[in-house]
């Protein structure tokens, strides 16, 4: 009599459900890329305006800050319901639920990350003569971005968490086979989804980083391991930003 298999089973761990629904599993997989992507990439574009505005105008910070504290803090179920009568049954929803959810933690950090500017940085720009438009995409920007790509991280971990929820509307990604599989009590697909899931969170989280610390070298900057107690001590008073602030100074002086 041959052996039951892992499916007839039903059991968590089941290889054959891989192998026998590997295109399933891919185009699921893909669908919650492209969500999570799509939906991060614009709520960074729709982040920047709103923190150069609070920025820019003290009495617009707190209705800023209030208004994207309030979105986050709607039950996703409630969220993706609200907008049904906009945009029907559709990833539509998802998206646009995700990025009015990543708003406060990327308005957050970009002001953050744009207030620890170091002033001497500012003024050297200006005083070679750079303009506000300028001054901001060469030196705030770049200066800024330890705490702008640590904002978008918790945002991408947090979209690809709740893309699962956009199930409801049939376009959850990998959260369709984990509620399908619920329904059915399918234990090998819901296994297989949850854990594809997880390693996709932690995978972004980790691309980002790597892409952090291309685009942020000074970061890694290490005072001499033999350097005197005195100037150690500076060193460990001057931030990573400070030093990058310096080299940015002497750079533009020498017109590069």
């Amino acid at each position: 009599m041959a052996a039951e298999s892992c499916l007839t089973r039903n059991e968590w761990i089941c290889g054959e459900y891989v192998s026998s629904r590997s295109d399933e599993l891919g185009d699921a997989l893909v669908e919650h890329v492209l969500i999570t992507a799509g939906a991060v990439g614009l709520a960074v574009l729709a982040a920047f305006p709103l923190a150069l505005i609070a920025r820019r105008w003290r009495l617009a910070a707190g209705p800023v800050l209030s208004l994207t504290t309030i979105l986050y803090t709607i039950p996703s179920l409630a969220m993706y319901a609200l907008l049904l009568p906009v945009f029907g049954i559709s990833a539509s929803v998802v998206v646009c639920g995700l990025v009015l959810y990543s708003l406060t933690v990327l308005v957050r950090n970009m002001l953050t990350g744009l207030a620890s500017v170091p002033d001497e940085a500012r003024e050297a720009a200006r005083g070679l003569g750079y303009g506000r438009v300028r001054l901001l995409f060469a030196v705030e920007l770049p200066l800024s971005l330890p705490a702008l790509m640590a904002g978008v991280r918790i945002a991408t971990v947090s979209a690809v968490s709740l893309t699962t929820v956009g199930a409801i509307v049939g376009h959850g990604g990998l959260g369709n086979l984990i509620y399908s599989g619920m329904d059915s009590y399918f234990k090998a697909q819901v296994l297989t989804a949850s854990v594809l899931c997880v390693l996709l969170a932690v995978t972004a989280d980790l691309l980002l980083l790597g892409a952090q610390r291309l685009l942020t070298p000074w970061t890694r900057h290490r005072a001499p391991r033999r350097a005197p107690r005195r100037d150690t001590a500076l060193d460990l008073a001057d931030g990573p930003a400070d030093n990058l602030a310096d080299n940015l100074a002497d750079n533009l002086a020498k017109g590069v």
